[in-house]
């Protein structure tokens, strides 16, 4: 029971975490919903952009995604379904207005409950407002389990009759061939499935003077960022002057593609722009104008490129890279080599089998581990994978810790009764403050040659499937 409660708090406290990554401190870059997980109640993502219908009325546009596999469901007449409410709250936040609206509905599906699942139910709201900034509130409960989870975002819309040049918040959308639709949808999340094969963004730019007609620049960037996988914990630490100490790079961009357009219409004029898939890494898509007074009309939407089955772990090559942590880094390397997926998916199994030995104790730490995965991805996701980073490696290898301790730099987390012994507590670091060039936490393991031991035990046990009877 013990366990359970302090599972449940660190995903509190990560959600909390992952919230404040959701915006830097310039709010005009938009970077989506990060996944916010916890354990036992719906999982939600979501987006709310303000803009202009084509005769001016102001509207909020509300996106929903609901995670299939996060639901309850009950069969009634050979139907499977769940049970959901959605409530939608807008608040002015400089002001009096405010609309609730509450919307209950059974999401059907033949989801059969699997971890791996990231099936979503979308739902779209288009919701008419004053001009203005808003606060926009979104709550799903589950009714079977009567719990909810809340997810907030801001919108801005113009005001038609003030006569001030402005841009709407950039909007990203995406299309994938295999859908059989040719329509672009909405992502509301910061990370996007390398599946897609082209994106989408569009914005509108308000109250344009047909007699002095305004020239929008637009660029798309991209950042450099550390990808690597979590070094050893008995490794040295990072060097203040490396990529995985810093995280990402926001201060030297890579130009992708840049735009001048002539907007000769007036009033509020739509734009889109439309990319090809790009390939994996962190970037941001600008837009910018002048105003009447010079001064500088700025929007942005950052995002990053993942993997096709994100945050879950489906195909070969996603199985295959978080093995990293329980193989040698050469045999790895071997493996990561192997271009065929039906070949990589025979390695795959022979390293669990070989090392497992029963094939059915086999399946349960392999169910295991890659469940740890997501739960890292789904935790812990930043710059790169939630798998990837010092926290997301020490979760999937130790589980949730036991007791954890934050302070403003500091994550501690324990795995041991004695809150001192140096072999299983342990200390994460945030090398800098978030600002707009360093927006995301990138909490580092203070690492020493005493985990050495620690890590290679930890290693043992799953590789033996001692894991399944060992609370660490």
């Amino acid at each position: 029971m013990k366990s359970k409660i302090h599972h449940l708090l660190i995903l509190v406290l990560l959600s909390v975490y992952a919230a404040g990554c959701v915006r830097s401190a310039n709010p005009d870059i938009e970077r989506g919903s990060f996944f916010q997980f916890q354990d036992g109640f719906p999982e939600i993502r979501m987006s709310s952009i303000g803009l202009l219908s084509e005769t001016d009325e102001a509207l909020i546009n509300i996106t929903t995604d609901i995670v299939l596999g996060s639901l309850i469901y009950s069969t009634h007449n050979d139907v499977r379904s769940a049970d959901v409410t959605l409530e939608i709250r807008i608040l002015e936040i400089e002001g009096d207005y405010s609309q609730n609206i509450r919307r209950d509905f059974s999401v059907e599906s033949s989801f059969e409950g699997s971890y791996l699942s990231q099936d979503v139910f979308t739902h779209n709201e288009e919701i008419k407002v004053k001009p203005g900034v808003f606060e926009v509130q979104v709550s799903v409960m589950d009714r079977s389990s009567g719990r909810a989870s809340t997810r907030r975002a801001e919108a801005e819309i113009p005001d038609p009759d003030y006569p001030q040049i402005n841009i709407t918040t950039v909007r990203l959308l995406g299309k994938s061939a295999n859908s059989g639709s040719a329509q672009f949808f909405p992502i509301t999340t910061y990370t996007v499935s390398n599946a897609l094969d082209s994106l989408q963004f569009i914005f509108q730019v308000t109250n344009n003077d047909m007699d002095d007609p305004l020239e929008i620049n637009s660029r798309l960037i991209q950042f450099k960022a550390d990808e690597s996988a979590a070094r050893p914990m008995n490794f040295n630490n990072y060097s203040p002057s490396t990529l995985p100490y810093l995280g990402v790079d926001m201060r030297n961009p890579i130009e992708i593609d840049a735009v001048t357009r002539r907007l000769d219409q007036p009033g509020s004029v739509l734009i889109e722009f439309k990319y090809e898939m790009l390939e994996r890494g962190n970037y941001r898509f600008e837009v910018e104008t002048r105003d009447e007074s010079g001064d500088r009309v700025y929007k942005a939407r950052d995002f990053a490129i993942m993997s096709e089955n994100y945050p879950a772990v489906i195909s070969p090559r996603e199985l295959a890279e978080p093995l990293i942590y329980l193989m040698d880094r050469r045999d790895h390397e071997r493996m990561m080599k192997i271009q065929d997926p039906d070949s990589l998916k025979e390695a795959i199994d022979r390293f669990w089998l070989t090392n497992v030995g029963n094939m059915n104790q086999a399946r349960t730490v392999i169910s295991l581990y890659y469940e740890r995965v997501e739960q890292a991805n789904k935790q812990f996701t930043t710059f790169k994978e939630g798998w990837k980073t010092d926290l997301g490696m020490v979760y999937i290898l130790f589980g949730p810790p036991w007791y954890v301790d934050r302070f403003l730099n500091t994550f501690i987390w324990s795995y041991s009764y004695d809150r001192s012994d140096p072999r299983y507590n342990f200390t994460f670091e945030r090398p800098n403050m978030r600002n707009e060039f360093f927006p995301f936490d990138n909490y580092l393991l203070q690492r020493n040659q005493g985990y050495f031991n620690v890590q290679y035990r930890q290693i043992q046990l799953w590789l033996s499937g001692a894991i399944l009877t060992t609370r660490i």
